[in-house]
């Protein structure tokens, strides 16, 4: 007759583990003996070991029971079901495993390739990881938002970027994020951006560029991110009013310029 670490050593297994099988009611606690010892037969560590072998094929404790007592057509269907559930667990944790190999990879969560690719190209223009980490949290909200379109938005903002003249501005804007308020190279740029809406406005007119549609409160909470990421934004917003335009992520024509 064996004790309980005897049993479990036989078993592979760990005292802990025997009396949590105990109170699961897998295996059979025998009484105590006249010494206040539980011991443990033959058939106790053979019991032991096929509990630990289908445990560790993954077959959960609940049903742990229903497999032992199991005749071999119901053994085979139960074991048939239990597959296919390991199966899809296997399948969903390597979608976990895809969604963390994400996580490390920086701008590629929850940003389609074309976004990804559209800062990488930021990077290579030279601008700060500063500004890119701005356009990221941006991007990400607009690819919840209208996924499909992504593809036709990002095409044009990789087309206007690859403008020289706005790469330029791109990266004088950059500079200026933390200038004060009353920098006086700060109209300087005003009138700048203004010379590249009012081209693209004429662009869109003759080209007929699709409309990205994005409703006001997700305007609102991109406007909101350029406000809170670029201490400058609301001075260089009431420069482009001034001159005619309003608005940051829509911008509109408010009148000709004061």
């Amino acid at each position: 007759m064996l004790t309980i670490s005897q049993l479990a050593a036989y078993a592979g297994v760990t005292v802990r583990t025997v009396r949590h099988y105990h109170s699961k009611g897998l295996l059979p606690e025998p009484a105590r003996d006249h010494s206040g010892y539980r011991r443990y037969d033959a058939a106790a560590v053979v019991e032991l070991i096929r509990i630990r072998t289908l445990a560790e094929a993954g077959v959960p404790l609940s049903r742990i029971q229903e497999l032992l007592s199991a005749s071999e057509e119901e053994f085979a269907e139960a074991i048939e079901d239990i597959d296919r559930r390991l199966r899809a667990e296997i399948r969903q944790r390597q979608r976990h495993r895809e969604r963390v190999a994400q996580l490390s990879a920086g701008d590629r969560l929850a940003l389609p390739p074309e976004a990804v690719d559209y800062l990488e190209r930021l990077r290579q223009l030279g601008v700060p990881e500063r500004a890119i980490e701005m356009e990221r949290d941006a991007w990400i909200l607009v690819a919840a938002q209208i996924p499909d379109q992504m593809p036709a938005l990002m095409a044009l903002k990789r087309g206007q970027i690859e403008d020289p003249a706005v790469a330029a501005i791109y990266l004088d804007l950059v500079e200026a994020a933390d200038w004060d308020a009353d920098d006086p190279r700060l109209p300087v740029i005003a009138d700048q951006l203004v010379v590249l809406i009012e081209k693209d406005a004429e662009q869109w007119s003759e080209d007929q560029i699709p409309d990205f549609t994005l409703d006001d409160e997700l305007v609102a909470l991109l406007d909101e991110v350029f406000l809170n990421a670029v201490p400058v934004a609301r001075t260089l917003l009431c420069l482009l009013e001034e001159r005619g335009w309003t608005g940051w992520t829509k911008l509109e024509r408010v009148g000709p310029p004061s």
